[in-house]
């Protein structure tokens, strides 16, 4: 594999110091990593954060590089990926407790700017939602509202990497048989 990779020998320059070496990785796979960051963070100003983080990251860490267990590319796109991740995790964290405190100040008051159609919407998906299968409601909430992957959803019920990905498929599949008007728009 290290044979293969061509960028191993600009690598092991970072690792050495070189930040010409850094520019030329940064050069070589910026346009790839930027929009995994965006898709996640879903936010321009946040995906450049991401990325910047990103290659400080790979800058300080670069020794720790094993080509044993992937390529250059590989790592820096799970370095990004990570970062994204948490940024993500930590605005929904942020987003949930900032939920909880209105909630407890508003207790089950609908928002007036909603329309009643969207509060009809929300209430058949929520309905919809309940009546899957535990295991298709726990995967599908798991990855939409926590940004988990399947693999993570795996550790954490401790299930076959391949069963979650089919009560992830079952579960989309039911949801468009019980919502056809919501996901055909």
């Amino acid at each position: 594999m290290s044979r293969l990779d061509p960028d191993l020998p600009l690598i092991r320059r970072v690792a050495e110091g070189d930040p010409d070496a850094l520019e030329a990785l940064y050069d070589r796979h910026t346009a790839l990593l930027y929009p995994v960051a965006l898709r996640i963070v879903r936010i321009a100003a946040d995906a450049e954060d991401v990325l910047q983080q990103s290659w400080i990251k790979a800058w300080d860490r670069a020794a720790d590089y094993d080509p044993t267990r992937g390529t250059v590319i590989g790592w820096l796109l799970s370095i990004v990926r990570s970062r994204a991740l948490d940024l993500y995790r930590s605005r929904a964290t942020r987003r949930k407790a900032e939920g909880a405190l209105e909630s407890s100040v508003a207790p089950d008051v609908p928002d007036p700017s909603a329309g009643a159609e969207q509060v009809q919407r929300n209430q058949r998906v929520r309905l919809a939602m309940q009546r899957l299968d535990p295991h298709f409601r726990q995967v599908l909430e798991s990855a939409y509202f926590e940004g988990l992957t399947q693999t993570q959803i795996a550790e954490r019920l401790e299930a076959p990497l391949g069963t979650v990905k089919t009560w992830t498929r079952r579960g989309l599949m039911k949801l468009k048989e019980l919502l056809p008007e919501e996901l055909s728009t």
